[in-house]
């Protein structure tokens, strides 16, 4: 188990060890999956430093390798061997590795690791049961496989960007690194899927997760009307797509409104004005959407008199789907997340104690482990020498020559 401060728990993945030879935030959201429940994930980082170990921001100001913020969120719970893949020597202990790995990522352009004596054939003769799961932009074939990509192309070649923003302005990118963190949770789903079969029918095999695809079915019925009808639903609307469904602003932020039929009468009660259930003008979802402009200018003026958390607050009594949209302040005083423990403080020994987001999802059996994020190479010694049987001698020698 990692050494990094976390107690054992309950735990379902406690007998995978996972090698995250990745270099970037879909595969790194993987391996915290994976940690996160219990899995023995070792980084193989390089001897400078992970990629992800320079993005900032950085906890107390300057930067440094150890405090960054997105190294410190997604290497919890992992444990740090350096070792420079690059090199003849770091590729034969890696394939030593894999006598006791039951997963490898990694986001290598697809033929890169076979070229490094390390694809699938070369996996599956080391051990059977093996599961190597690729994270590419574009997947392992096709005419764009060699082809690299960002968090912003991924979203934008993926269909999600096509239908965001307003109808008469450029497309909008989503907030955060969307297509990366999704590609990284299906490469999660995927992955351990791929190695309860691997182990009950010990069949080995390579999951292929592409960034593009990940997106593109998220498209919801998007692409359904267009194969059944022929018929392009994806334009941009903008933030109210009807005055029934979208964003409002209010006097001190927005508020979002989702309103089936059902919820008619209860939402008009909710903005003091009852007298518009009967209104022939509203009377059913028909009419509403007939005199769509009409209910949106009523609805644009009471809003803009609200408090958006009162309104919040008020809503939910009434059986209301209404939300205000959250900042980053909001979630982390959210009554909601709290009561159920979603952040958790975490002390560093570098980057001291800091909030962290927990698990995208809970298992009633198994218990999520907070930890911290590893330093570097913080577990050589504990892995090369006390698991991999090399000595001190071994071991120095190794990184005199700058392979680990």
């Amino acid at each position: 188990m990692p050494s990094t401060g976390v107690l054992p728990g309950k735990d379902s993945l406690a007998n995978l060890r996972v090698l995250d030879l990745s270099d970037g935030i879909a595969g790194a959201y993987c391996t915290r999956l994976f940690a996160g429940y219990g899995a023995d994930v070792l980084v193989l980082e390089p001897p400078g430093g992970h990629a992800l170990r320079r993005h900032g921001p950085f906890a107390g100001g300057p930067p440094h390798r150890e405090t960054g913020a997105a190294w410190l969120y997604l290497a919890a719970n992992k444990r740090s061997v350096t070792l420079d893949i690059q090199t003849a020597t770091a590729r034969r202990l890696c394939r030593r590795m894999v006598e006791e790995a039951t997963i490898i990522v990694e986001s290598f352009p697809p033929g890169r690791l076979a070229a490094l004596g390390l694809g699938l054939e070369e996996l599956r003769a080391i051990k059977r049961r093996i599961v190597l799961l690729s994270i590419t932009p574009f997947g392992q074939s096709g005419r764009h496989a060699q082809w690299k990509a960002t968090n912003l192309t991924s979203f934008a070649s993926g269909g999600q960007m096509s239908l965001t923003g307003e109808p008469d302005r450029e497309p909008l990118v989503n907030g955060g690194y969307q297509a990366e963190c999704q590609a990284g949770l299906q490469a999660f789903a995927a992955g351990a899927t791929a190695a309860v079969n691997a182990d009950a029918l010990e069949v080995p095999q390579q999951v292929d997760i592409s960034a593009q695809e990940c997106m593109a079915s998220a498209l919801e019925l998007y692409l359904s009307w267009w194969a059944y009808l022929k018929r392009d639903i994806s334009q941009r609307k903008g933030n109210v797509l009807s005055a029934m469904v979208g964003i409002y602003p209010a006097a001190d932020g927005y508020l979002g409104f989702h309103i089936m039929p059902r919820n008619w009468p209860w939402f008009a009660r909710a903005i003091g004005r009852p007298d518009l259930i009967e209104d022939s003008r509203f009377k059913d979802n028909y009419s509403r959407l007939q005199n769509n402009d009409e209910l949106e200018a009523i609805i644009y003026e009471w809003s803009g008199r609200q408090s958006a958390q009162e309104v919040y607050r008020q809503a939910g009594a009434a059986r209301v789907p209404v939300a205000f949209v959250h900042t980053i302040g909001d979630l982390l005083a959210s009554e909601q997340l709290q009561e159920r423990g979603y952040f958790q403080a975490i002390a560093h020994p570098v980057a001291g104690q800091q909030t962290y987001a927990g698990a995208p999802f809970r298992l009633s059996a198994v218990d999520w482990q907070p930890g911290r994020a590893p330093l570097l190479g913080e577990h050589n010694e504990e892995f090369y020498c006390g698991e991999m049987g090399l000595s001190g001698a071994d071991l120095s020698r190794l990184r005199a020559a700058g392979v680990v």
